[in-house]
């Protein structure tokens, strides 16, 4: 091949190269025909000319799918799961939706994907999927109403802090992180109108309608506050009640309940997705905090985050009401340090209703039963015989009630007291005597009083060591099956007479100190609940 001729095939060739290199790359069909509802360019979609126009309809049809999640699920699971979630776009059948944090795209995906995507289908139609992705940080998190949805700022752009007029920069700050999740779920029946006050329990009912209706940073004057009592006697009932009253009476408050249990997976979640600031802003950001079932909070990193946002809402004059079924004495598992600042606010013990309260607590549970049947009624006379066969708080009364009520509907006999008797036969006497042992009244009575056992068993007659081996003897006689001389032996030795003295003892003091009596039956729910 000549000069001439290998030049011309150089050129050609070159020429070539340049046509390939001149031509388009192909746009990948997944990234062509999503449809950017923001009208603009991004490193993971690719915008059509029509964006804009598909755009606004694709957000129309998300607020009518936002509008019937709001409606189905109540205001209160909206707005922990759905309230910061957008729709970014659409790829033929496959809906893309963002939210900002991991734990509430895998809470989403577990619990609530499936219903997401038939409302999306049935208001989009042909959506045979959703994708739901997580907002990078630098994206803010626009929230989202089935009313209005905010248009996000271009990428890149750094959103200014929302504050509201006299609201703090740090805490509009705050606004730009998400919540860790939401709150446990309420039961919208257990609010201060059907609870039913009564000797044993005015006092904590007293206390939550203060702290219910204090104001933001102006806490009820006991701070924390804290409810305890043996399981079925009101407690979740008060806290379910101050948390609905809150969100009705003082909208502007930030008001989260959550029980112990759940806090400790928000606390997991939270470390899993590296996420603790999000988790942090979520607890510490409320003005009212209310914990349940506090006993069951366990593992010494989630109870010193507890504590940093114990610490942090008291010391910022924000209410934190806290329940469990034991006094914060007798926490064993939980810090003692934990234990000195719950006891600085108010601690007050809800006891087992007496006769006239259970009596009451029937009443308006057959009224609400006969609202929604007429054909319910049950005579007085039969309403006695329950309150005094059933000894247990509001749940096991409700227990008995319905019962006899499902007795008489499902055989459609009368309800009659032996009908009643033989409804509820299993239920009467729960806490069986033998179940309590002397060894273990000892063992109470001695931590309880901080007596060593050898003492209560010795012939000391101090007053520190007799009233409480007194009570032990009382105890001991009430609450098991033994006689009064095997008391006695298990007490030292001492005589059936000495046993006797001190339960006769001990029943006229509880009918003069009502300290003492609310006292014994502390050391009766710790035995028979142990």
């Amino acid at each position: 091949m000549g000069q001439t001729q290998r030049k011309a095939q150089t050129g050609a060739d070159a020429h070539a190269l340049r046509g390939q290199k001149s031509k388009p790359t192909p746009t990948p069909p997944d990234e062509a025909r999503i449809v950017d509802i923001r009208g603009r360019r991004q490193t993971e979609k690719v915008t059509k000319s029509s964006g804009n126009e598909d755009g606004t309809h694709l957000k129309e049809q998300w607020e009518k799918v936002a509008h019937r999640l709001r409606a189905e699920l109540g205001e209160d699971l909206y707005t922990s799961w759905f309230r910061r979630m957008e729709v970014e776009g659409r790829f033929d059948d496959t809906l893309v939706v963002s939210v900002p944090t991991r734990f509430l795209r895998s809470w989403i995906q577990t619990h609530y994907v499936d219903r997401l995507l038939k409302l999306c289908d049935e208001e989009m139609g042909d959506t045979a999927k959703v994708d739901i992705r997580v907002r990078p940080r630098g994206k803010p998190v626009a929230p989202m109403a089935p009313e209005t949805q905010s248009r996000a700022p271009d990428a890149g752009t750094v959103p200014k802090p929302i504050t509201e007029p006299g609201q703090p920069a740090a805490a509009g700050a705050a606004e730009k992180r998400p919540a860790a999740g939401g709150g446990s779920t309420l039961d919208h029946s257990l609010v201060f109108e059907t609870f039913v006050v009564g000797k044993s329990n005015v006092l904590a009912h007293a206390a939550a309608v203060r702290a219910a209706d204090a104001e933001v940073n102006a806490p009820s004057g006991f701070n924390p506050l804290y409810i305890h009592s043996q399981s079925g006697l009101g407690k979740t009932h008060l806290l379910n009640s101050i948390t609905a009253h809150i969100r009705n009476a003082r909208p502007h408050r930030k008001v989260l309940y959550v029980t112990a249990e759940r806090f400790m997976y928000q606390f997991k979640a939270a470390l899993n997705a590296k996420d603790m600031l999000s988790f942090k802003d979520h607890f510490q950001g409320t003005d009212v905090l209310l914990i349940d079932d506090f006993q069951f909070l366990t593992g010494k990193s989630m109870q010193e985050e507890f504590c940093h946002t114990f610490n942090s809402l008291v010391d910022s004059k924000r209410q934190v009401v806290i329940a469990a079924d034991l006094p914060p004495a007798q926490l064993d598992n939980i810090d003692a340090r934990m234990r000195s600042r719950l006891t600085g606010g108010l601690v007050v013990d809800i006891e087992p209703p007496e006769l006239e309260l259970r009596r009451e607590i029937l009443k308006a549970r057959i009224a609400d039963a006969a609202r929604r049947d007429p054909s319910i009624m049950i005579a007085d006379d039969i309403i006695d015989f329950m309150a005094n066969r059933i000894r247990g708080g509001g749940r096991e009364l409700e227990g008995a009630l319905t019962r006899v009520i499902a007795t008489q509907q499902l055989t459609k006999s009368a309800i009659t007291v032996e009908m009643a008797s033989v409804a509820i036969r299993d239920l009467v006497n729960p806490s069986n005597g033998q179940r309590v042992k002397i060894d273990d009244i000892l063992r109470v009575i001695g931590k309880h009083y901080n007596v060593p056992k050898a003492d209560l068993l010795s012939p000391r007659r101090a007053r520190s060591i007799v009233r409480p081996r007194q009570i032990g003897m009382y105890l001991a006689k009430t609450l098991t099956t033994r006689s009064l001389p095997e008391i006695g032996r298990r007490f030292g030795g001492r005589d059936h007479s000495t046993v006797l003295h001190a339960v006769r003892k001990i029943e006229s003091l509880m009918q003069q100190d009502d300290k003492l009596a609310r006292e014994v039956q502390l050391l009766v729910r710790l035995l028979e609940h142990p």
